[in-house]
Formats: structure tokens, C-alpha cells, sequence
């Protein structure tokens, strides 16, 4: 009897009811959003679920950011909300942070009412077609205009994004589809099955790395993804392989571990030089693991092992190369299995890479100030698993290379897409999907400013996080680079800003100011002990380049 009560209870539903039902089923708990009166239907449902938490931004393009933290640091799914036309164009900076991020992203957009899509007719929140122009951002996008159709698409928007390259998703519901009832069956999760890896390819890449006289693995955040952070350990440790990392794959070997190199520079230009993208250029063998390698420019004579989800980006930017199609963690554990068979471990190789593990962290001939010691008081004050979030400022730039991490997850960047203002509302999602760890963002005055607003949100709903604001009164990078190209001229890049403490006080959150790296170093760790939300606010002058 009580099942058949319970289908009852299932047979008319509105769409609204029916999407939310299908998220929460999907294990969707979080939605980051902006209500808006096409979307109302979908997310007055919300409150059917004591457990499935909506957090109101303060800005459409705050929902993507934090969803895109959320699911980055939590290994999960981020889903933002927004209304259609403007709430979805604020939205498309952090959808194409997460798109550049390789992040599992749900976008929900509503639409403007079904008859009147594609007619260019002026009404409210209309873009005349709005898919066209999320199309470049996104894995997969798909409208929903029959609310029958809901619990399908749903279905098949949650198998594509746990299958191959995790990026963002976006679906599209008209108003009237979310008010329309419609029976509804029962709705269950499907399980993605793992690709299956060529055997021939596997025995293939462990005689290379078995036979290599100087391989190198060059890890990025693929490994994130997969999980894989053991596995590359355990193949590098039995291999006696050094580790470079991109800096979206920081974490993935900690840093306290000798066969941890570092991160390199980004691309050489001019006369930027690197001891360790020197070094890449003497290793013989480079197995990339959940990288692009778009910008490690190996020479031709390398042979490379690239593993990779995406079929498309293997072989991409070095024709020299073998492919492993595959879940970083499944290969890199078969790789080793083969290995095994074939070899006895290699021997210990501390003493080989203690100099140049000496030269990037220790060296103080290789320090630029104040940055390293800026970055060694971000060190010092956040705990060995806290987590750093970091925006497109200089010292953010230098804690790329010089910031040691500990753990997977530790350290996140808006990768390749460089959103500016990115940092402080990330870190909110990565904050609620780590409501243990302390959660640090480096912003400099200008990019912080982009979505100060998210401090109210911080406020409301406690999401406890430590902000720190580099403040130079400029865009800093931009005015050195004018000053160099153009004979000490610049323009548009110098700043009036506010009151950061009244700023902090007038959202609740607490203001703290520190004017050395001694300082920064105990405000953060008064910070953290607080267990509020804090901006603290560094002056600081003109910085060199972090390069």
C-alpha cells in the first residue's frame, strides 16, 4: 500500500518539481542561485528538501564561481541558477572559468516563455538565440520545452558530465514548462561506466618509461579529477621519477616529497629563465598525466606519454607522442602493474634533486621581494591542508612556483581562462564543500572589487572565509608592463578604492590590516582561529615582475 501512495504522490508533478527532484537524486545538495521570475517554479520546489541547501548571490556571475569552487574542491557537481539574457550573460565569466578549469558545472537557465523563443520580439530577459552564445563555453547544451522531458535530459546531462572531459553544462527551461504539470516516474542514477584502456598501449608505455634514461612526469589537473594523486606517487616512487606539476595540478605529489620539482614558469618570453624548464629539456621521456601540455613547448627529440580523458588532446601539441586514452588513476595503476612484472624498483634519487629542490624553495639568491616572503607568510600562516584560492595578481602569480602544497585540492587557479575578480568568490564554493579546512583567497584591490559584493553572501550564510586584499591602488601587473613597453607611460590603471575595514564592517564581516609578511603571518592564523568571515587588507607598493 505504501508504495502505490507513494506513486500517487509521484504521478503529477510541475516541471519545477520534477527538475529538483531529479537534481536531488543525482545527489545534488547545493545550488548556487539568483531568483528571478522565470525560474520561481524552479525554485520554490527547493524548499521541499530540508537538506538541499539554495544560496542567494549577489550576482549572477558569483553562482558559476561558486559552483565551479564547489565542485573543484569537493569532486562533485556544482549547480548555479539563473534567470535567462542578462543572468546568464553575468554568469558566462565563471562558466568559462570552469570550462577552462575542466570543471563538472550544471547551469540551469530559465528562458522567456516557449511561443515567443527565437522571435526577437523584446521581451523581458530576451536574447535572440541565448544558446549560441554559450555554446563556446560549454560541454553540452540542451533546452527543455515539454516538461515530460525533464527527468531524460536531466539523466543525460549527468552521464555526460561524468563521462569524459568534465566542463560545464547548460539547460534552459521556459516558464510555462516549469509550471506544467506532468506525470513523473521513477527517476534513478545511472553509473558511468570507466573507458576501457588498449592493453598494447599500456605494455607500449611502460617499456618506454622502463627503457628511459631521464623520464620526468609532467602531472596536471587531470589528477584532481581522477583521484589519482596515489597512483602517480606510487608509479613515481617505484620508477624514482621526478614530479614537475602545472599549476592547476599543485597538490597532486606534495611538495615535502623529494621527488616533488615544482612548477615551472609559464612560457618563456624575453629573458625569463627557469632552472626547472631547463631541466624538462634534458629529460628524454615526459609522461603528461591529465595535462593539455600546451605551454610546456618539449622539443622534438622528447618522446612523450600523454593520459588523457579527452581524445582530443592527445597528440594535440607534441606529434611525438603515445597516447593513453583513459581515467588518470585506472592507467597510471596498470602502467605500474606492467612495470612490476618487468622490473625491480629503482634506487632511491633524494640526493640527485636535492639541489634544485634547494634552489626553488630555499635559494635566496632566486628570491624576488617582497613576493617570496609574502608567499612564505601565506605559507606559514595557513595550516600544511588549507586550502589557497588565487586571482590574477602578482603575488598569486609568484605563489604559482614558489608556494608549496601538501594535498590534492589545496591550491586552485582559474587555470588558462585568467578571470580577473575570480578568486574571492570561488572560494566561497570551495568553503562550502570544505567547511573544515581553512579557506584562503589572494586577490590584489583591483580584481577583488570585482565581486566585493560576495561579502554579504559570505555573511549570510556563513561561509567562514579569510580574503586577503594585496592592495597597490593599481592594477599593478598592467601599470609595470605600460611603464616597460611605453617609456614610463601609462594609462586607465591606477585606482581610487574604498575603505577596506569600513567596507568589511558595513557586511559584518571582520577588517584586519597587515603592512609586513610578519604580520600577514599572524593575521591569517588570528584569522582562521576566528572562524568568521575576514578581509584582510596588505599595503603594499609597486612589485617587479613574479617572472
Amino acid at each position: 500500500m505504501k508504495n502505490k501512495k507513494d506513486k500517487k504522490k509521484l504521478r503529477n508533478l510541475t516541471g519545477g518539481q520534477t527538475l529538483i527532484r531529479c537534481l536531488y537524486k543525482e545527489g545534488v545538495r547545493v545550488i548556487f542561485g539568483l531568483p528571478g521570475i522565470q525560474i520561481y517554479h524552479a525554485i520554490i520546489p527547493i524548499l521541499k528538501y530540508p537538506n538541499l541547501k539554495f544560496i542567494t548571490t549577489r550576482h549572477e556571475q558569483a553562482t558559476t564561481y561558486m559552483a565551479d569552487g564547489y565542485a573543484r574542491a569537493g569532486g562533485t557537481i556544482g549547480v548555479a541558477m539563473v534567470v535567462p539574457g542578462p543572468g546568464l550573460q553575468n554568469a558566462s565569466a565563471g562558466i568559462t572559468n570552469a570550462y577552462a578549469a575542466s570543471s563538472p558545472v550544471l547551469i540551469v537557465s530559465g528562458q522567456i516563455n516557449k511561443d515567443k523563443i527565437s522571435k526577437d520580439k523584446g521581451i523581458l530577459h530576451e536574447i535572440n538565440d541565448q544558446m549560441d552564445i554559450i555554446k563556446p563555453i560549454t560541454k553540452w547544451q540542451a533546452r527543455i520545452v515539454n516538461a515530460k522531458k525533464i527527468p531524460d535530459t536531466i539523466k543525460k546531462t549527468f552521464v555526460k558530465l561524468r563521462s569524459g572531459r568534465p566542463r560545464p553544462i547548460e539547460i534552459e527551461i521556459p516558464p510555462e514548462t516549469l509550471s506544467a504539470f506532468s506525470s513523473f516516474k521513477n527517476y534513478k542514477k545511472i553509473k558511468v561506466p570507466l573507458i576501457s584502456i588498449k592493453k598494447k598501449s599500456l605494455r607500449k608505455a611502460a617499456s618506454i618509461i622502463i627503457n628511459a634514461k631521464n623520464p620526468v612526469i609532467w602531472a596536471g589537473g587531470g589528477i584532481h579529477i581522477s583521484g589519482a594523486s596515489k597512483e602517480l606517487l606510487a608509479l613515481a616512487k617505484y620508477m624514482q621519477i621526478p614530479v614537475l606539476t602545472t599549476p592547476e595540478g599543485k597538490g597532486s605529489i606534495s611538495d615535502k616529497h623529494y621527488l616533488s620539482l615544482g612548477t615551472p614558469h609559464g612560457r618563456s618570453t624575453g629573458n625569463s629563465k627557469d632552472a626547472l624548464r631547463d631541466f624538462f629539456y634534458t629529460c628524454d621521456v615526459v609522461l603528461a598525466v591529465g595535462t593539455r601540455f600546451v605551454s610546456a613547448e618539449p622539443k622534438l627529440s622528447q618522446k612523450v606519454i600523454q593520459i588523457d580523458i579527452d581524445p582530443k588532446e592527445i597528440g594535440r601539441n607534441h606529434k611525438n607522442t603515445l597516447g593513453l586514452l583513459g581515467d588518470c588513476s585506472q592507467v597510471l595503476k596498470k602502467i605500474l602493474k606492467i612495470i612490476k612484472t618487468k622490473t625491480k624498483p629503482r634506487k632511491n634519487k633524494e640526493i640527485t634533486f636535492s639541489k634544485m629542490r634547494f634552489d626553488r624553495y630555499e635559494n635566496p639568491n632566486n628570491r624576488i621581494e617582497p613576493l617570496a616572503s609574502y608567499v612564505k607568510a601565506l605559507r606559514n600562516g595557513i595550516p600544511n591542508d588549507g586550502i589557497l584560492v588565487t586571482d590574477m595578481t602578482t603575488v598569486a602569480y609568484y605563489t604559482r612556483m614558489h608556494y608549496q602544497t601538501y594535498f590534492p585540492r589545496s591550491y586552485f587557479t582559474s587555470s588558462y581562462s585568467g578571470n580577473l575578480g575570480s578568486a574571492f568568490p570561488t572560494s566561497l564554493g570551495i568553503k562550502v564543500a570544505k567547511p573544515n579546512k581553512a579557506v584562503v583567497s589572494i586577490s590584489g584591490d583591483g580584481g577583488f572589487l570585482f565581486n566585493s559584493q560576495e561579502l554579504a553572501t559570505a555573511v549570510q550564510f556563513k561561509i567562514n572565509v579569510i580574503a586577503i586584499v594585496f592592495n597597490d591602488g593599481s592594477y599593478g601587473n598592467v601599470k609595470r608592463d605600460m611603464k616597460e613597453m611605453f617609456n614610463g607611460k601609462f594609462i586607465g590603471s591606477e585606482l581610487k578604492n574604498p575603505n577596506f575595514m569600513k567596507l568589511a564592517d558595513s557586511y559584518g564581516a571582520i577588517g584586519m590590516k597587515a603592512d609586513s609578511p610578519k604580520k600577514l603571518e599572524k593575521i591569517i592564523k588570528k584569522a582562521i582561529s576566528l572562524n568568521k568571515t575576514v578581509l584582510i587588507e596588505v599595503k603594499i607598493g609597486n612589485t617587479p615582475s613574479p617572472f
